[in-house]
């Protein structure tokens, strides 16, 4: 049972309150006393008729104005107003004490760092949080916060860290330890990449092989020559592009790209070089060309591999002196563009097996990156989780949403045959159709390796047993060649030469392989 007195101030009107409790014997469990003139008081239940005398002389002290029965106290208002607040925010929040014991811990912390399923609170703060002591932290009873990176369970978060201090009625401050609260993404511009590194804050990575590829990005975007990027789909190449655009002399100036393998060959030359008025039909316009449009800037070719022979003879001779004509012109136009192209295999494969200029091959291979599949640096997936986590929460306009560790386990696991690219789209897929802000493994919708045709296996209609092996030689590697477009990588994968993956891949017929072309211009 809970009371409230309304009431004036005066000394002793408290006192007098609790000598009624006293003489009906009444053990009082609570005593709140607002500035405002109310006393709240909590005691057990009353039978009708103690509690039918007790009001009356409550009524009788003087300068009580008002006496009623409440539903809370408000402390108990105040303590649930604060639980259920601290329980909606999306973000791990934590409160330790002095020495690194976790005293509170919201929702989202518990779904976070509590993987034996016991509560977070009497446990240390140390045994989930590396990467920073925060034990050293507090014995020094700072004053000002930190922002500190940390991991938990494997990923990378960073954690701002706030002290605690707490003014007694004498004016003393007493540290009294500290709230941390956790973000998959920094809190503070000192986090911030600076000068040229800005242009590749974009492309995540933590892994060695990445981070190389970055520093030889960051040197080669300077330079004024062809660069050519290789690696598989969905890796990030346009990205790449792009940033090294950003990060050169010439990122005030355009940067136009064109997917060299999604256009015929008589569209793709009028694209990149643009033809004269009615050269394409008696009512067509004059047009520049997208070499012409990014004058001064970049050209990103991509799928460059796909070009035809004949266009690739033009890309030549644009390449050695900057001058090319406009379809159906005679006079020569000249730009000054940097051109990038960009390949999911190895472009050296395309010229073993004569799809692709020798000659051409080498103008446009002066300086070349190339960057590694998703699946080859698998500590980078957590980091970019978390990325496109809060990434597609932002665009949806919707509260941070919390992994589950075996969400991230099964996200860790994943081969990615689509790289960076198909871990963003399962993640924006599942954040839009979830309901709450929880996600499981169970919501992440995860292609199933598919399983070798059955015919694989035995080819009973081979009329002899060479053919059946070639038969069964061709489904494995029609079978594998998607995940392992590069003939490198998929010699590797079956323990075989380079160059005799890249024979039977032509003689099969995969992955578009042809026989050689002349060179000649």
């Amino acid at each position: 049972m809970r009371l409230e007195i309304t009431c004036d101030d005066r000394l002793g009107i408290a006192q007098d309150v609790l000598e009624i409790l006293r003489d009906h014997e009444i053990d009082l469990r609570g005593i709140e006393v607002d500035p405002k003139g109310k006393i709240f008081l909590n005691f057990p239940e009353l039978e009708f008729e103690d509690f039918q005398h007790l009001m009356p002389e409550i009524r009788r002290i003087p300068n009580v104005k008002d006496v009623k029965t409440v539903a809370f106290m408000p402390s108990e208002r105040e303590h649930f107003e604060y639980s259920l607040l601290l329980s909606k925010l999306p973000d791990p929040v934590l409160s330790v004490d002095t020495r690194g014991v976790i005293d509170i811990a919201n929702d989202a912390a518990e779904l976070l760092l509590n993987e034996q399923g016991q509560r977070l609170s009497g446990q240390q703060i140390s045994h989930y949080l590396t990467g920073f002591s925060i034990q050293r932290w507090l014995d020094k009873q700072p004053r000002e916060a930190t922002v500190q990176q940390v991991i938990i369970g494997g990923a990378k978060y960073f954690a701002d860290v706030l002290p605690i201090w707490i003014h007694d009625d004498n004016g003393k401050n007493n540290f009294a330890g500290a709230v941390i609260t956790c973000k998959p993404q920094p809190l503070s511009g000192a986090w911030q990449r600076g000068g040229n590194e800005e242009a590749f804050s974009q492309l995540i990575g933590d892994h060695a092989s990445m981070k190389r590829v970055l520093r030889e990005a960051a040197r080669m975007a300077e330079l004024n020559v062809p660069l050519l990027i290789q690696g598989e789909t969905g890796v990030g190449k346009e990205l790449l592009a792009r940033a090294c655009h950003q990060a050169s002399r010439r990122s005030q100036q355009p940067f136009l790209a064109i997917n060299c393998a999604a256009l015929p060959d008589n569209v793709a030359e009028s694209e990149l070089f643009g033809h004269g008025k009615g050269s394409l039909g008696p009512y067509t316009e004059a047009k520049k060309g997208i070499f012409e449009q990014a004058h001064g800037g970049t050209v990103l070719l991509d799928a460059v591999s796909e070009m035809s022979n004949g266009l690739q003879a033009k890309l030549l001779r644009f390449i050695q002196d900057g001058r090319f004509r406009r379809i159906g012109e005679e006079q020569e136009v000249r730009v000054d563009v940097r051109i990038i192209c960009s390949t999911q295999g190895e472009l050296a494969d395309r010229v073993n097996a004569g799809s692709f200029r020798e000659d051409l091959f080498y103008r446009l291979n002066v300086l070349t990156l190339t960057v590694p599949p998703l699946r080859e640096r698998r500590s980078d997936i957590q980091v970019l989780v978390d990325h496109f986590t809060v990434q597609a929460c932002q665009q949806l306009g919707r509260s941070l949403v919390a992994l589950t560790r075996p969400a991230r386990e099964r996200l860790q696991e994943f081969h990615w045959p689509g790289n960076v690219r198909q871990l963003e789209n399962v993640l924006f897929r599942a954040i839009s159709m979830l309901e709450g802000d929880t996600l499981g493994a169970e919501q992440l919708q995860l292609p199933q390796p598919s399983a070798l045709p059955e015919n694989v296996a035995l080819d009973l209609d081979a009329d002899t047993l060479d053919e059946a092996v070639k038969k069964f030689e061709s489904a494995v590697l029609r079978r594998l060649y998607p995940s392992y477009p590069s003939t490198r990588l998929l010699a590797r994968k079956l323990g075989l030469s380079h160059t005799a993956v890249a024979n039977k891949l032509r003689d099969y017929g995969i992955g578009k392989q042809r026989k050689r072309k002349s060179t000649d211009i």
